[in-house]
């Protein structure tokens, strides 16, 4: 029997049959890209980790670079106690290695939502974030026989995302280095987060340990700063604030961490 190719039955099965055509293909260049993909992603994350300890990294060499100055890397809890360590091949199936933590989908998966919901009460978001069960990872470096230890970050702009790594000294207070991106902030205002002119303000600034809740301040541009804050982007108020929320909800974590493992050597 023939066939009536301009029937609607015909263009409709048509249709659905080219649908399913078209989503396989996609489905399976998207299966086979996904590794090169993970790659991309995992050498981005080196290049970030090393930029914040002042080493330039390419695609190319970041993970001989990676291997050379990163000598640990460990995942601790939000209360500060270390939950896992890892040296070596970085294994990307390895879902306890540290360096598999993904920062940014925790964010948007947890910690974004509970920001949002305790608003400015910090009990309960110091409350909810415990409960959470996110891990936070520490990369411990060493450069020219100095240790650093990198600590990475997201938080919110005023468009979306926004993230950091920053490295600090063996005092576990004096900033040695950052490194900022973001996902879609305005260009020449919130985006300038990336550039060195902003990030090089955080050198050999201190964190005010004894101040839990606010550590670190990225204040309004142009205004006056102390050994404790930097003067934010001037136009770029809603992403400088995102960078200080993002530190100040980042850096107890790691704080902790650091006066637990403190602790521990001293009982040694």
């Amino acid at each position: 029997m023939a066939v009536n190719k301009n029937s609607n039955g015909y263009t409709f099965f048509f249709a659905i049959a080219m649908v399913v055509v078209v989503g396989a293909a996609l489905a399976v260049t998207s299966q086979s890209l996904k590794p090169r993909q993970q790659e991309n992603d995992a050498d981005k994350k080196r290049m970030d980790i090393l930029g914040a300890i002042k080493v330039e990294a390419t695609r190319t060499n970041a993970g001989d670079l990676f291997s050379e100055y990163v000598v640990e890397r460990v995942s601790v809890d939000y209360i500060g106690n270390m939950v896992n360590t890892a040296t070596g091949d970085i294994n990307a199936t390895d879902k306890s290695d540290p360096f598999n933590i993904d920062v940014k989908k925790d964010y948007r998966s947890f910690i974004k939502r509970i920001v949002k919901e305790s608003g400015k009460n910090p009990e309960e978001l110091d409350s909810r974030l415990a409960e959470a069960g996110v891990n936070y990872p520490v990369f411990k470096c060493v450069k020219n026989d100095t240790t650093l230890y990198v600590c990475p970050m997201v938080g919110t702009g005023l468009w979306g995302p926004i993230w950091g790594y920053v490295a600090l000294e063996e005092d576990f207070k004096t900033i040695y280095g950052a490194k900022f991106d973001h996902k879609s902030e305005t260009p020449g205002l919130g985006a300038e987060i990336k550039e060195s002119f902003f990030t090089l303000k955080f050198e050999g600034k201190k964190l005010n340990v004894e101040e839990p809740k606010t550590m670190f301040s990225v204040l309004k541009g142009g205004a006056i700063t102390n050994e404790h804050s930097v003067d934010g982007i001037t136009g770029g108020t809603i992403t400088s604030k995102g960078v200080d929320e993002m530190l100040n909800r980042t850096f107890p974590v790691y704080v902790k961490y650091f006066l637990n493992a403190n602790d521990q050597r001293a009982e040694r």
